[in-house]
């Protein structure tokens, strides 16, 4: 059998495409219209853009302001919590945290318990009824020395 041996020539390039005036005015017109087409709503998104600019600083104040809303919210869910749980006034709470509101309701609790004061009659007297009066009294003792 006879093997054919052909050589393929790499060094020559191909023959280049030229273009006549009129296909190239094709090209580019081609071009140019894809290319205003997909810059065809580029002003309206420009305006929104601007719109955009404008309400962005209106919505983020907005947004802290909501945000602080929640916080204070948060903060009067607890107090009315610790409040509710210790029998402390809400008003006299002023902790940001539980447990702030809670070691604050403990100490107020420890100061407003009784103190345990000796049970001194009036001036001594082993007789003493606070209901009566001075007038009383003194009635009293005029019956019992006249």
């Amino acid at each position: 059998m006879e093997t054919v041996n052909q050589e393929t020539n790499t060094t020559e390039t191909p023959a280049e495409k030229t273009f006549t005036q009129e296909e190239v005015n094709s090209i580019v017109a081609e071009r140019l219209k894809r290319d205003r087409a997909d810059r065809a709503d580029y002003d309206e998104l420009k305006k929104k853009a601007q719109k955009l600019d404008e309400i962005e600083p209106v919505a983020t104040a907005l947004q802290k302001e909501l945000d602080d809303l929640k916080s204070a919210q948060a903060l009067r869910d607890i107090r009315d919590k610790v409040s509710a749980e210790t029998g402390v006034p809400v008003n006299l709470l002023t902790g940001n945290t539980e447990e702030e509101c809670t070691a604050q309701a403990q100490n107020i609790i420890a100061f407003a318990k009784p103190k345990a004061y000796p049970n001194v009659k009036d001036a001594g007297e082993a007789n003493f009824n606070p209901k009566t009066t001075t007038r009383d009294k003194f009635a009293e003792w005029f019956n019992q020395n006249t």
